[in-house]
């Protein structure tokens, strides 16, 4: 396993960067929108459509794989559109990392293609709402179907000693939420830089974005859901899988080992027969990373404002 990246965005990786020419109806918006086309063109000339309609400043969309014929006849459709592929393997956080890295505005709507089952992406009465906020993200509801919505409030939990995720169909404006349901939200930029991003070495989607979002948490910022706020599928979600595998152990060190005292993180030495038990790694390598996330938090152990443990028992209050 890699090493935990300290700073936003550490993996290079090969880019080819397409389109973005030509300026945006809204170049005084501070919202980029952000394009995960994660299902191979299928959906996103649709959704290039309803973002070029809407609030943004610029448009930026990722993907990965070769360019292809479609993907450069998008390119003429949309020159204000920059478009960004590589060809390596990419996981759902690498993604937003390239193009947090690439948009302009201040807050970035990310949305993957297959949300965009509707005429307009943001308006801009509604995104001076959400960025007045000043929030870490700002979360919608999705609507997986006509008659299906998604969940999209989820709240941490313990049960039998062990840390799980708790769900919930009510929705109020303004509730706090653990993390972005399929990564959808309103971001702040600045925030999310600081933060470090996602983790490129976590490469669960699920616990890479547990992981990201437990963070903030912990580091003192807030994830809330808008009633106002809602896309709809035009096909709906696969089943995220929460296995409680390598990434796994790689978020409980990040997040659920450390302990708070007084004004900052520690990870206790003590801890790491526990974690020894948990992992089922053998002695050497379960050390080596048990050592490599103590050096993480020690490195940022003052922007701690909070620990696992105090997060739920304080959770909605």
């Amino acid at each position: 396993m890699n090493t935990i990246p300290l700073t936003f965005n550490q993996r290079q990786v090969t880019l080819t960067v397409m389109g973005g020419s030509g300026p945006t109806k809204k170049s005084d918006s501070p919202v980029s929108c952000l394009i995960l086309n994660r299902n191979g063109s299928q959906f996103l000339s649709h959704c290039l459509e309803a973002a070029q309609d809407s609030y943004f400043a610029d448009i930026v969309c990722v993907s990965y794989g070769k360019p292809s014929l479609l993907l450069e006849s998008l390119v003429r459709q949309f020159p204000f559109v920059r478009f960004i592929a590589t060809e390596e393997s990419l996981t759902v956080g690498d993604m937003i990392n390239i193009g947090m890295a690439q948009v302009e505005g201040d807050y970035v709507l990310v949305v993957n293609d297959s949300m965009c089952n509707q005429s307009t992406l943001l308006s801009q009465n509604l995104a001076e709402k959400l960025c007045e906020l000043s929030q870490f993200c700002v979360c919608p509801r999705l609507v997986a179907s006509p008659m299906q919505n998604q969940l999209v409030r989820f709240a941490p939990d313990v049960s039998k000693g062990y840390f799980s995720v708790y769900p919930s169909f009510n929705i109020v404006d303004g509730c706090p939420t653990l993390y972005a349901a399929d990564w959808a939200g309103l971001y702040s930029r600045k925030l999310y830089e600081q933060l470090g991003g996602a983790d490129y070495t976590i490469t669960s989607e699920y616990w890479q974005k547990l992981d990201l979002f437990m963070r903030a948490w912990l580091w003192g910022e807030k994830v809330t859901l808008s009633s106002a706020f809602s896309f709809s599928y035009a096909q709906p979600p696969q089943p995220e899988d929460a296995t409680a595998d390598i990434s796994y152990l790689r978020f409980y060190l990040k997040n659920l080992a450390p302990s708070f005292e007084v004004d900052h993180a520690v990870i206790p030495k003590t801890s790491f027969f526990s974690f020894k038990r948990r992992s089922s790694m053998g002695f050497n390598e379960a050390l080596k990373n048990f050592k490599e996330a103590r050096h993480w938090v020690e490195e940022n152990k003052y922007r701690f404002k909070t620990d696992a443990a105090l997060l739920i028992e304080n959770w909605g209050k």
